[in-house]
């Protein structure tokens, strides 16, 4: 059994016990969430595909930890003008431990 959710504006496809890294999700370290954007349910005999989410699909998860990814750097230069900008950045993440999925 899969399905495909949408998590903070992006689409992961799961299954139970799946961690996955995801954009940072409000909540303690240790609790629990419940996700209800599900967008495909795929079953033993049926999948479900919902129009955009199905109703009455939850997806149970634990946040496992937060951080913040490896550093990004942006430069920008234009030649012969003396212009030279450099900054970086790094996105915070959460990890996300699957605990069951329920139609």
């Amino acid at each position: 059994m899969y399905a495909i959710v949408d998590i903070a504006g992006q689409q992961f496809r799961i299954a139970q016990n799946d961690v996955i890294q995801t954009q940072k999700v409000a909540g303690d370290v240790g609790t629990s969430l419940e996700l209800d954007k599900v967008m495909l349910l795929a079953l033993e005999k049926e999948t479900r595909i919902g129009g955009p989410y199905i109703e009455g699909a939850k997806i149970q998860a634990t946040i496992l930890e937060h951080g913040r990814d490896a550093k990004v750097i942006v430069f920008k230069k234009k030649r012969r003008k003396g212009y030279r900008v450099k900054n970086g950045h790094r996105q915070p993440y959460s990890k996300l431990r699957i605990d069951a999925i329920s139609a």
